[in-house]
């Protein structure tokens, strides 16, 4: 028969959730700061333009 894990503990618990948001923190200011680079034009990020799609 099955039987039932044990209990995590609520410090495993909010350990993994605490970091599981400091990783999605970091990408969102990524974006937040990639977006505003784009904008200002002094992004050295390389994205298609419409032009260069329609080319292929």
């Amino acid at each position: 028969m099955a039987v039932p894990k044990k209990k995590t503990s609520k410090s495993k618990r909010d350990k993994r959730r605490a970091t599981w948001r400091h990783k999605a923190e970091i990408q969102a200011k990524k974006a937040l700061s990639l977006g505003k680079s784009i904008l200002t034009g002094r992004s050295t990020f390389v994205y298609p333009s419409a032009e260069e799609e329609d080319e292929e």
